[in-house]
C-alpha cells in the first residue's frame, strides 16, 4: 500500500513504524475472513484491510479524524486474527495502537463516553476500586432493564458482566503457601494482575499450587502493578508506559528471575511487548516448555478448548493447551470457528457490546455443539464473557492440570449445574 507521509512525520518513530507496517499491506484480502467484524457486517471498513487504509489517511492528514473512521477503528477487537493470516507480515497490532493513541488525543468524543472510558482506566487496573465498583455493580443490577430502556447500553453490559456474588480472597491467598516440595529448579515471578485476582482468585492459586510441584520458587514483586494493556486499548500510551516502566522496575529489584509467569492471556501479549526485562510466558506455554507433573487422577471428562485470541493470536501459543489437558487425561474438543473471537477483549464487551454479544452468542453456540461438560478458556474476559451464555461450567485450564495433577477440583465443577453433567471426578 503506497503512503504519502512528509519528512516531518516521519520523523515520530510511531509513525515511520506504522509507515513500514502500512507498505507492507499488499491488498490480498485473506485478513477479512478471519476478521469477526468483517464477518458480522461484511463491510470492508469493517476488516482489517478496509481500517489500515482508513489509518493511513487518518495519520497521514493529521490532526481530528472523521467521525466515520473512529467508529470503524473502535469497532476492532484487536484479536490479532489478522496477524495470523497476513502472508505479508503486516504489524497490525502496531497501526491498530497507533490509530487508537491518535484518536484518543485529537478526536473530541461525546461527555459520556469521555466519562465512561476514564472511568474504566481509573477502575479496572487497580484492584482495590474494582472490588469497591464490583460491590457497587452488585447492587445496581437490577436497574440494568432500565438502563437499556434509555439507551445507555454500555452501562448495561458493564453491570451484565457484574458476577451476582462476590468471591472471597482466600482462593488468592493459597498460593502464598505453596512451595516446591524440594530444592526449587528456578524462581519465577507470578503476575499479581489485576482484573484476575479479583474476580477469579482461584486461578492464580491453581498456577502457584502447579508451578510448586512443577519444582518453581514463586517470588512476588513488591510495586509491580497493571501490565498496561487496558490503558492501551483505550488509547492512553502515557498510562500503560508508566504501567510498563513500573513492572521492569519491580522485577530488576528481584535480581535473577527465570521468567514472568502471567495467568491472564491478555496481559501476557502485553508484557511480552515491553521487549525488556525478564522472558514472559503464560503459564500453559511454561508448562508445555518445562513439563506436566505426573498426573494422579485420570478422567476421561470431555473438555471443550477455547482459546483465547490473546494466546493464539498475539502469542501465537496454539497446540499447547490442547496438548497438554489432552496429557492430563482430558478428552479435548475443539469448535468451529476457533479463531474468532468472544468479544470479550479487554473492555470491548463494555464500549462495543452489540457487536460482543453477536460474537459471543456466536462462539457459546459452537463450544456448545461439542457436548463437552466443561469450557477451559485460558484468559479472565473470556471466562466472564463467556460464563453468562452457557450451561456448562468455565474454567481456567491451569485449573484442570492443577486437579489432574494433585490439586483440588475446580470450584467451578462443583454445585447443581456441574452435578447435571456428570462431573464427580
Amino acid at each position: 500500500m503506497r503512503t504519502t507521509f512528509t519528512a516531518e512525520q516521519l520523523a515520530d518513530p510511531q509513525t515511520a513504524a506504522s509507515q513500514a507496517a502500512i507498505r507492507k499491506c499488499v491488498h490480498c484480502g485473506f485478513c477479512t475472513a478471519t476478521c469477526p467484524t468483517y464477518v458480522l457486517t461484511g463491510d470492508e471498513r469493517d476488516g482489517p484491510r478496509g481500517r489500515i487504509e482508513l489509518i493511513r489517511a487518518m495519520l497521514e492528514a493529521g490532526g481530528p479524524p472523521p467521525a466515520s473512521t473512529v467508529t470503524h477503528v473502535d469497532r476492532c477487537l484487536s484479536c490479532l486474527a489478522c496477524v495470523s493470516t497476513c502472508p505479508s507480515g503486516v504489524d497490525y497490532a502496531q497501526l491498530i495502537d497507533h490509530a487508537r493513541v491518535h484518536i484518543e488525543a485529537h478526536y473530541a468524543r461525546p461527555w459520556p463516553e469521555r466519562l465512561l472510558r476514564a472511568a474504566l482506566a481509573w477502575v479496572l487496573p487497580h484492584p482495590r476500586r474494582l472490588r469497591t465498583a464490583l460491590t457497587l455493580g452488585r447492587l445496581t443490577r437490577p436497574l440494568r432493564p432500565a438502563l437499556e430502556r434509555v439507551g445507555l447500553t454500555p452501562l448495561a453490559a458493564m453491570l451484565g458482566l457484574v458476577p451476582a456474588r462476590g468471591r472471597g480472597t482466600s482462593a488468592g491467598r493459597a498460593e502464598a503457601h505453596a512451595r516446591p516440595a524440594s530444592s526449587a529448579k528456578g524462581r519465577v515471578v507470578l503476575l499479581q494482575g489485576c482484573v484476575e485476582p479479583v474476580v477469579a482468585p482461584q486461578v492464580r492459586a491453581a498456577a502457584a499450587r502447579l508451578l510448586a510441584r512443577m519444582g518453581f520458587e514463586i517470588v512476588d514483586a513488591p510495586g509491580e502493578q497493571c501490565c498496561g494493556a487496558l490503558s492501551e486499548h483505550l488509547g492512553r500510551a502515557a498510562e500503560a508506559h508508566a504501567f510498563e516502566a513500573a513492572n521492569l522496575r519491580a522485577w530488576a529489584a528481584l535480581g535473577q528471575v527465570d521468567a514472568v509467569i502471567a495467568t491472564a492471556a491478555g496481559c501476557g501479549t502485553r508484557l511480552k511487548g515491553y521487549g525488556a526485562g525478564p522472558p514472559v510466558r503464560d503459564i500453559l506455554e511454561f508448562v508445555a516448555e518445562m513439563g506436566l507433573p505426573p498426573v494422579v487422577l485420570r478422567s476421561r471428562l470431555p473438555i471443550a478448548y477455547h482459546a483465547a485470541c490473546s494466546l493464539q493470536h498475539g502469542q501465537q501459543v496454539k497446540a499447547a493447551p490442547p496438548q497438554l489437558l489432552s496429557e492430563a487425561g482430558f478428552e479435548v474438543r475443539l469448535p468451529a470457528e476457533g479463531h474468532l473471537c468472544c468479544g470479550s477483549a479487554g473492555v470491548y464487551n463494555i464500549l462495543q457490546p452489540a457487536f460482543a454479544t453477536q460474537l459471543r452468542d456466536r462462539k457459546a453456540a459452537n463450544l456448545s455443539a461439542t457436548g463437552a461438560a466443561v469450557i477451559a478458556a485460558g484468559n479472565v474476559g473470556c471466562m466472564a464473557q463467556l460464563a453468562p451464555a452457557l450451561n456448562a461450567p468455565v474454567v481456567h485450564p491451569v485449573e484442570l492440570l492443577d486437579w489432574a495433577t494433585g490439586g483440588p477440583k475446580p470450584a467451578g465443577l462443583s454445585g447443581p449445574l456441574s452435578a447435571g453433567l456428570g462431573i464427580s471426578t
